[in-house]
């Protein structure tokens, strides 16, 4: 791609020295939210249809000249300069918007278009892999991607990113940022490191542990407690895995399952340990000044991430797809970096934000740094192997496995 100046210098300066929520503490993970339980109880009516091939799907579509793109909030630096850079590269012009509060809201308000076959407004979506993204690859309400068009995609995302379990081979999906699911830490409570999640399960910390409430994210550290990897885990797996968090609970171990307000109370040692996100940890540290320590554990953590995908019925899916390559420039993935300090699926991105650090000066200089130098922004390859995809829920065995852990939880 042709240089051009990097239009998100300041970024990293104006989210890191004013108080920015992070976006999964803000707004929790995919999970099964009390939206997405009704919505499974419902039932998901309707399909996208026989999906075509990518070839048959892309055939005789052409740029429009613009698109309307849903995202999170805090997902990319308000004077949106990465689409404004988009616009100046390919004359498309970008609507975006910060509409996607949870997916299975979101999820419930997309669903009954897409069944009719109508356009949802957005020509470009981002979703958590989870039960939510399952339920649209199932019923075919994904573009097909054309990876002949996504050349970025092939050069610069990470080997990770390109074999997922949740859609092998990247055919509908590819990441727009991601996160580790691993074990903070309060090392002002705790006189030795903690390295594993048989940790969490030690009476030595009867009271002072924090799991998650979220059904997936408490079967993944279920599953890896017993020594199942959560992506190939069977339904005696969950049973097993559903019977261990069990037992710490009874033992008194968990003072909480938290959404996902645990950050206050690790901070002050109201809990010692707990389940935890890896950019949640980034920023506290990063903002408050607090020294909490965030560890892949011995038996694996687990990597999310939050997926672009075009819906079946966009109308102009030639620009998202143009702009979706275009986010995988690595000059562009590290401004993004830069802004929301979430891992990038773009491993050059580290080595761009180091060059920049060195051309810096003072308090950007030395938040640069902090960028570059952390395993939370970009893990080792060790951090790297030891992580898993997701228990794999779908619509035939949803109900199987939400109330096992549920019932963990909420009891």
């Amino acid at each position: 791609m042709t240089p051009r100046p990097h239009p998100a210098r300041a970024a990293l300066a104006r989210g890191l020295t004013r108080r920015r929520v992070s976006r999964r503490t803000a707004l929790g993970l995919t999970g099964l939210s009390a939206a997405g339980l009704a919505l499974s109880a419902c039932g998901v009516q309707g399909q996208g249809g026989n999906q075509p091939a990518a070839e048959d799907f892309w055939a005789g579509k052409e740029s429009n000249g613009r698109l309307d793109f849903a995202n999170w909030p805090l997902y990319m630096d308000p004077g949106k300069p990465e689409l404004a850079a988009f616009t100046e590269e390919t004359g498309i012009r970008v609507d975006y918007d910060e509409a996607i509060q949870d997916n299975p809201t979101f999820f419930g308000k997309i669903q009954p278009m897409l069944a009719q076959g109508e356009p949802i407004g957005y020509d470009l979506i981002v979703l958590t892999n989870g039960i939510e993204l399952t339920k649209l690859i199932e019923l075919g309400y994904l573009a097909p991607l054309d990876h002949d068009r996504l050349p970025n995609f092939a050069e610069n995302a990470g080997r990770i990113y390109k074999h997922t379990a949740y859609d092998s081979g990247n055919r509908h999906t590819v990441p727009y940022a991601s996160g580790i699911t691993g074990i903070a830490y309060n090392p002002d409570y705790v006189d030795r490191e903690i390295t594993a999640i048989a940790d969490l399960w030690d009476p030595a910390f009867e009271g002072k542990v924090g799991m998650m409430a979220d059904p997936q994210e408490l079967a993944n550290f279920g599953l890896l407690r017993i020594g199942v990897a959560p992506a190939d885990s069977t339904e005696e797996d969950w049973a097993a895995a559903a019977d261990a968090l069990e037992e710490q609970r009874d033992l008194g171990l968990v003072r909480r399952y938290y959404s996902q307000d645990y950050i206050q109370p690790l901070s002050s040692g109201d809990i010692w340990m707990s389940m935890a996100w890896s950019g949640d940890i980034f920023q506290q540290n990063a903002e408050q000044g607090t020294n909490l320590r965030f560890v892949v554990p011995e038996e694996g953590g687990t990597l999310w991430s939050d997926n672009m995908m075009i819906p079946y019925t966009a109308p102009n899916p030639v620009d998202a797809i143009m702009l979706m390559d275009f986010l995988y420039d690595a000059e562009v993935a590290a401004d993004l970096t830069e802004y929301i300090t979430y891992i990038p699926p773009v491993p050059r991105a580290r080595d761009i934000l180091a060059r920049r650090a060195e051309e810096a000066e003072g308090e950007e200089r030395e938040l640069l740094e902090q960028v570059v130098g952390s395993p939370l922004v970009f893990p080792s390859e060790a951090d790297y192997d030891k992580l898993h995809n997701y228990v794999s829920v779908t619509t035939e065995n949803e109900e199987s496995f939400s109330p096992l852990f549920l019932a963990v939880s909420q009891s």
